[in-house]
């Protein structure tokens, strides 16, 4: 840090950087939320307390704490801590910092922790330049990431680091957040007598979506834009919420796990029988700008995987909300869809046939390809009656009902892959099943 660096933090107690600059939790136990991975006892906790923190990679949403955490081992570790942000730094910057990182350990055995912000944004190249330090122990990685680093990370460097989570901050926690820097007069906003009113609070932490950088940077921009009253207070209304935070654009990447966990979601609430849940889950998809055929193509699969025969009109539905949507486009197409959707999440449920099919591949994989017995052998090539084929085959509309008992398994098998459920229309079907079965045969 340089001295006018140093000035900057240091004037009027670091006022000059932004309010969410200023709150930022500087201990473990300052942090808000993330109890699964902080709370007393748990393991990133006991390293960071201890000083022993080895590779890690913080994967979560913007604003719920990865850079901060960085920062809090970085005040705690007697490492050396250096800090990269992906966006700007290339390759020889990785050199340079690995370079001094192996000077320092040789000279003072001390090692460096680097810190890299928005690490997916390397390419493969970069991600290979740390691997050689990373694996000496050259260098401590922590990676902060907003994309599932399973998608964006290589599999080398995820598997020397340890990877967590991060969760939004759930309503209760961003209100504490609020009501933090309301109050801090040291950091916060404590100095300036400043009010918030119930449903602008209510406001600002609905629209800030799990994020306390959002939420404190509309709090700040609120009391800005705010004249104090007759009594210097500063009274922050829903008008005011309103204006200071608007609807963020939405994150939903088509090729990562946000396209994957809802698009999840969504076949789940179907197969739940929950169509509400379904139609949120489709709406999520359709405001995000989702490839409605897309949509189309699961449902078509959900029709014959979750529903199957308990109601056979469900793949109909379904195909034909696949043809709609590739008539009229959207946004009219979100009519169909949600019909389709609605259809499939409240029809009776079986996944008879789905698992019928599984099974006989399994059946096929594990015992090869058997022969056609020569009785259902196709006899009206030229020849082929001569080799016996079709020989001894009962035609089923020559018996009363269309059925007569025959074999059509090969031989030396006794498979039974199809077990309807006694659900919708597949009760049916099963009370037809016994019935052949008790057919005498011929």
């Amino acid at each position: 840090m340089d001295l006018f660096s140093f000035a900057y933090e240091q004037h009027d107690s670091g006022k000059l950087q932004p309010l969410a600059a200023r709150m930022r939790p500087r201990t473990v136990d300052e942090v808000l939320g993330q109890s699964h991975i902080l709370a007393p006892g748990k393991l990133l906790r006991r390293a960071i307390e201890a000083d022993q923190v080895s590779s890690l990679i913080f994967y979560g949403p913007p604003g719920a704490g990865k850079t901060t955490l960085a920062k809090i081992i970085a005040n705690t570790t007697k490492s050396h801590f250096a800090e990269l942000n992906a966006v700007t730094a290339g390759v020889a910057d990785i050199r340079r910092i690995v370079e001094e990182a192996k000077d320092r350990l040789v000279m003072n055995g001390q090692r460096t922790t680097l810190f890299i912000d928005e690490i997916h944004r390397f390419n493969k190249a970069q991600q290979d330049a740390l691997l050689p330090c990373v694996e000496d122990g050259t260098i401590i990685l922590i990676g902060a990431t907003t994309e599932n680093p399973f998608f964006e990370v290589n599999a080398a460097l995820l598997s020397r680091s340890q990877i967590f989570p991060l969760h939004p901050l759930n309503e209760e926690e961003l209100r504490q957040v609020l009501e933090r820097a309301i109050t801090d007069r040291e950091r916060g906003l404590g100095e300036l007598n400043v009010t918030v009113t119930p449903d602008a609070a209510d406001h600002l932490i609905r629209y800030a979506e799990g994020d306390a950088r959002r939420l404190l940077n509309a709090l700040e921009l609120a009391v800005k834009t705010t004249p104090p009253d007759e009594r210097g207070r500063i009274c922050v209304t829903l008008e005011v919420a309103v204006e200071s935070i608007q609807r963020r654009a939405v994150r939903y990447d088509k090729s990562g796990d946000n396209h994957y966990d809802t698009i999840s979601a969504f076949i789940k609430s179907i197969r739940g029988s929950d169509p509400d849940a379904a139609l949120y889950w489709l709406a999520r998809m359709i405001d995000a700008g989702e490839d409605p055929r897309f949509i189309a193509r699961r449902l078509v699969i959900s029709a014959s995987e979750d529903i199957g025969n308990a109601d056979p009109q469900a793949i109909t539905v379904a195909v034909s909300c696949f043809q709609a949507v590739e008539l009229v486009g959207m946004p009219e197409g979100r009519i169909p869809l949600a019909q389709a959707t609605t259809y499939l999440a409240t029809a009776p449920k079986s996944n008879a046939a789905y698992n019928g099919i599984n099974q006989a591949l399994a059946a096929i994989r594990k015992d090869g390809h058997k022969p056609v017995p020569l009785h259902l052998r196709d006899a009206a090539y030229k020849g082929a009656s001569r080799l016996g084929h079709g020989e001894g085959y009962l035609y089923p509309h020559d018996y009363p009902g269309g059925y007569v008992p025959q074999r059509y398994l090969p031989d030396g098998t006794d498979y039974t892959f199809y077990q309807p459920k006694p659900i919708g229309y597949e009760q049916e079907i099963r009370r037809r099943q016994a019935e052949r079965k008790q057919t005498p045969g011929p």
